[in-house]
């Protein structure tokens, strides 16, 4: 009596529980963007190599450097948290001043891409999407694609930030155009500006070794 008493309970129970309306599972909430910016820069770096090689067979690999990396990031951090997208920041600063402080030494040629792109909570920042919707702004825009495949370049950075609902990259790109170091007792560094970076490497020599140091190339 009672084992047949326990068994009808044990049915009731199963039935009842049958009879609940089906729930979906809950979607998981997308990962802090934050948590996101590492991972983008890379598929970026990715990305960028992939196109030089296609577009400019002649290109020389990039070689992701540690200083450009730094200047990249500070440059993207400082547009994430006063809200622009400039190469100047609002004190006046650029990647070619802030590499120079970082190394004063440094002589070359300076390229910059810049670029900025919404987000929702809802969505949150898919790397390989981001990546790729950068990418194609670039590649749609002559002087951000001229930068990019400048055969020329053979070291790169890439820094992403986020602030509230936007992501905010740079890409520097850099060659020292075979200039020798320059002097100990020299004249200060300065920056030149060129609309492209085949404009700058077209300058003749000068009778001092010209030094290019930042030029942006092209947004």
């Amino acid at each position: 009596m009672t084992r047949a008493a326990l068994i009808l309970v044990t049915a009731l129970l199963l039935a009842a529980c049958s009879s609940l309306p089906f729930q979906a599972p809950a979607e998981p909430s997308p990962p802090d963007p934050k948590t996101q910016m590492g991972a983008l820069e890379t598929r970026i770096a990715i990305l960028v190599e992939e196109q030089r090689q296609k577009l400019e067979p002649k290109a020389r690999p990039l070689a992701i450097d540690p200083e450009l990396s730094k200047i990249a990031r500070a440059r993207a951090n400082d547009m994430a948290d006063k809200n622009y997208l400039a190469h100047a920041a609002p004190n006046g600063d650029t990647s070619a001043t802030l590499l120079m402080k970082q190394d004063e030494k440094w002589q070359g040629l300076l390229g910059e891409n810049l670029a900025a792109q919404h987000y929702t909570k809802e969505s949150g920042v898919a790397v390989d999407v981001f990546a790729q919707r950068f990418m194609d702004e670039w590649l749609k825009s002559q002087p951000h694609r001229d930068n990019m495949v400048f055969a020329n370049y053979d070291h790169a950075g890439v820094g992403a930030a986020v602030n509230g609902d936007t992501v905010y990259v740079a890409v520097l790109f850099s060659t020292d155009l075979g200039l020798k170091p320059p002097a100990a007792n020299g004249p200060a560094g300065t920056v030149t500006t060129w609309d492209s970076p085949a404009a700058a490497s077209a300058i003749p020599p000068a009778p001092e070794p010209l030094r290019l140091r930042g030029s942006a190339g092209g947004r």
